[in-house]
């Protein structure tokens, strides 16, 4: 791999001591890899394996395994992420620790979302939120597919957010940047690289926390990265927050044996991780306190008038005294009680693609259930039959094919060992396969075993 010449001056500057270092673990290293656990499916991480250091629920693979042919994976048994970017979940638990609405506002594809989602208290509301509409999508299955009913998922400008003045506790800004740190394991991040890019992705990175900034509440938290190294994008914005916007460092305990670096030429607490020092790639990250002292504010909703449904419904619900049933077009969704307000708030104000737990789609007197469901822990363990398949049929079924399950008739829970994949309607000589289209596996490979990722 040829770097370019301007970044390694870059990095030359940036790390006079480190800097050779550096650009060696860059082309000649490879890429580690690391796996989040879902602990909302009482998933841990099994004894012997080597564990990300700051994040009790990663741990690193040995070589690439093929996630896709993985039915683990889609069950939402665990998230492929990188290590580094872990990270958060070390942050959010130092400083969180009571029920808060927590903003992503740079979310997709839903690596630090799902990090939030099981780091935070018991309780707490995560928004998150993607502009570019596809990615949105992709964001939104990979909430659905991790399971929560606290999540909710938004399409929006940072300006538009930032009209919800003082509503959240903590914002997690991961902003789009120039991707240096990604120079290891991808050739596109090489090829696009200049000054200018990293130029243009400081301004835009100043905006979007401009945009945004109305949108946390005084006293709320601010936690801001990049996966690049530069020092524009990285201290320059870190001192922009706290000189522009108004927000005090903080500082997060960390151990030296984690390796990492230190601020560059900044007064601010920051946090560098390095692939010469690090196994992960390349990531920054600092936490902020906005300055001054408020509660949260809520918007203002309109009353809504709740609709009787079927009361099969309720009960695929594990507590359905917990939520209440809201009615969008054809969808009905199940919304935890303690964040009804929040939810309706944010559909008035932002474009929603999901929230809570979208249960069946009412099509004239028929109510069938909905992907989200099967894959929520929110579900009831019995709500309906589950068939186990073989691995061979379970790939079919991922790939929308159709295949026969030894079964009753009806809306059938397809599983992998127990894992939860989704629903198939049982026909008796055959099952339609219900497996969502956007999230069937293209290739028709099939391995000779299977990857082997959760033990």
């Amino acid at each position: 791999m040829k770097l370019p010449g301007g970044f390694i001056e870059q990095l030359r500057g940036l790390l006079p001591d480190e800097w050779e270092q550096l650009v060696g673990a860059i082309t000649s290293s490879e890429p580690s890899v690391a796996v989040r656990v879902n602990g909302g499916r009482g998933v841990e991480v099994a004894d012997g394996m080597r564990r990300v250091p700051w994040c009790s629920q990663g741990f690193y693979t040995d070589g690439r395994p093929a996630f896709t042919f993985d039915p683990d994976w889609h069950a939402g048994r665990y998230y492929v992420q990188d290590a580094s970017s872990m990270f958060i979940t070390h942050v959010i638990k130092h400083f969180i620790h009571e029920p808060v609405r927590y903003l992503d506002l740079c979310a997709a594809p839903g690596g630090k979302t799902t990090a939030a989602i099981q780091s935070l208290p018991e309780g707490s509301l995560v928004v998150a939120n993607e502009i570019v509409p596809p990615r949105a999508r992709v964001l939104a299955d990979n909430v659905i597919r991790w399971g929560s009913p606290y999540c909710v998922v938004t399409s929006n400008a940072p300006a538009k957010i930032g009209k919800l003045t003082h509503f959240f506790d903590v914002i997690a800004t991961d902003v789009p940047c120039s991707g240096e740190g990604m120079m290891r394991k991808d050739a596109e991040a090489v090829a696009q690289w200049s000054p200018e890019l990293v130029e243009q992705c400081a301004q835009r990175q100043r905006e979007i926390l401009t945009d945004a900034w109305q949108a946390l509440r005084p006293g709320g938290l601010l936690i801001y990265s990049t996966c690049t190294y530069n020092h524009k994008e990285n201290e320059q914005i870190a001192d922009f927050i706290m000189q522009e916007l108004g927000a005090t460092s903080l500082e997060v305990p960390t151990e030296a044996s984690w390796g990492l670096h230190g601020a560059i030429g900044s007064d601010a607490h920051c946090y560098r991780f390095m692939p010469h020092r690090v196994d992960g790639e390349g990531l920054f990250m600092a936490a902020f306190r906005k300055d001054g002292k408020s509660p949260r504010q809520d918007l203002r909703i309109k009353a809504k008038n709740v609709k009787k449904v079927d009361e099969t419904v309720l009960n695929w619900l594990s507590a359905p005294h917990q939520f209440v049933i809201d009615q969008q077009g054809e969808l009905l969704i199940a919304v935890p009680q303690d964040i009804q307000r929040e939810v309706i708030a944010l559909r008035t104000s932002l474009n929603v693609l999901h929230a809570g737990v979208e249960l069946a789609t009412v099509m004239g007197r028929k109510t069938v259930p909905h992907h989200a469901i099967a894959m929520s822990t929110a579900r009831a363990i019995d709500a309906f039959p589950t068939c186990n398949v073989d691995y061979s049929t379970a790939l079919r079924y991922l790939r929308g094919e159709s295949i026969t399950m030894d079964a009753a008739r009806g809306h059938i829970l397809v599983a992998h060992h127990g894992a939860i994949l989704g629903f198939a309607y049982n026909l008796g000589n055959r099952a339609n396969n219900l497996y969502p289209k956007p999230q069937r596996i293209l290739s028709t490979h099939t391995p000779e075993l299977k990857p082997i990722v959760i033990p």
